[in-house]
């Protein structure tokens, strides 16, 4: 196509083989993109004969004051209750939130965040699907859009993290479960989608073997976001099979925790504390449901007020400045136990 009139940036980026988040980083800024890729560009330029139109580029500059905030699934009451917590900040502070839900797909979520890309926001708030997330086309949205992850963190990818320290959260409970009864096993789904997951994984392992005890993985097959039904299945299996080293059985999350307390339940066990007990069940993360459940459950809580206003006030100190911090930072805040009837 040399020698062929370019229109836009968009034939340009198609042509040249360069993205279209990184040719408007250069041309906001040239010095914002790396020598080569600067080389690169420039060659393009002067091979394909194409000036960009200028006025264009400044009014796709100009930030509107919405906010987009995009969770893996707004029915989560977990999501839905930090959702609205950003959403009331954010409003607070003069801005729009738009908010997005991907229904644990990570088409959808691609697809939520450029739909957000047309409405020009000021920034965004993602709360990734993490392992499933399509990591490169959110790098390239992130160059192109301040972004600020929370919740769940993919490595080297958003202007900063904000989440839970799932090592002190989980050596936390570990501690209490060891101290107050037999030590637990931990049941986790085998390929779980959020990394926290992995995270909790390796947190029990250390602090099961820094307490003497020998851990003892329970892993769930299947995946997605019905965490209940798979915390059930895996519950029967275990109830049925009866080959548990320990009566305690620690939960990654508290969803897979409410399903095993169902499955206890029709398999005949008694979950709990008191005399005549058959089993001890915990969770994490103090999801709005652990308090009505039936024991009630103990865990681990995240803050989610204190997650919530630091995400959205990263995302807004990073607007203000108008460019990129140093470094990207991470946040994390302390869990809490929460002591209640089943364990």
């Amino acid at each position: 196509m040399a020698g062929t009139k370019i229109k836009n940036m968009e034939e340009f980026a198609t042509v040249s083989g360069i993205s279209r988040p990184t040719l408007s980083k250069f041309f906001n800024d040239p010095n914002s993109v790396r020598a080569s890729t600067r080389e690169r560009i420039e060659a393009a330029l002067e091979q394909y004969d194409y000036q960009p139109n200028l006025y264009a580029v400044n009014q796709n500059r100009r930030l509107t004051k919405n906010i987009g905030v995009v969770v893996p699934n707004l029915a989560d009451p977990f999501f839905a209750k930090i959702a609205r917590t950003i959403e009331a900040h954010i409003i607070e502070t003069g801005f729009r939130p738009v908010l997005l839900g991907s229904h644990g797909s990570p088409i959808m979520e691609i697809a939520n965040l450029e739909n957000l890309r047309s409405l020009k926001p000021a920034g965004v708030l993602l709360a990734p699907l993490g392992r499933a997330s399509d990591h490169a086309k959110i790098e390239a949205f992130c160059q192109d859009v301040p972004t600020v992850l929370f919740d769940a963190n993919i490595d080297k990818i958003g202007e900063a993290f904000v989440g839970s320290n799932n090592g002190q959260s989980v050596g936390l409970i570990v501690d209490y479960l060891c101290r107050t009864g037999e030590p637990p096993s931990f049941l986790e789904m085998r390929s779980p989608t959020n990394p926290n997951a992995f995270k909790r994984r390796n947190a029990y392992i250390s602090a099961m073997e820094k307490l003497g005890h020998s851990p003892t993985l329970i892993q769930a097959e299947g995946e997605g976001w019905e965490f209940e039904e798979i915390g059930f299945r895996e519950g029967m299996r275990v109830v049925r099979d009866r080959n548990l080293p320990t009566n305690t059985i620690l939960c990654s999350n508290d969803r897979l925790a409410i399903g095993l307390l169902s499955a206890a339940f029709e398999a005949g066990l008694r979950v709990g504390i008191g005399e005549g007990c058959d089993l001890r069940v915990a969770g994490h993360d103090d999801h709005p449901f652990s308090r009505y459940t039936c024991p009630t459950l103990t865990t681990v809580s995240q803050d989610y007020e204190a997650i919530a206003k630091k995400s959205a006030a990263v995302l807004l100190e990073r607007i203000e400045a108008e460019k990129p911090a140093d470094s990207r930072r991470e946040t994390l805040f302390e869990g809490r136990l929460i002591m209640r009837s089943s364990a």
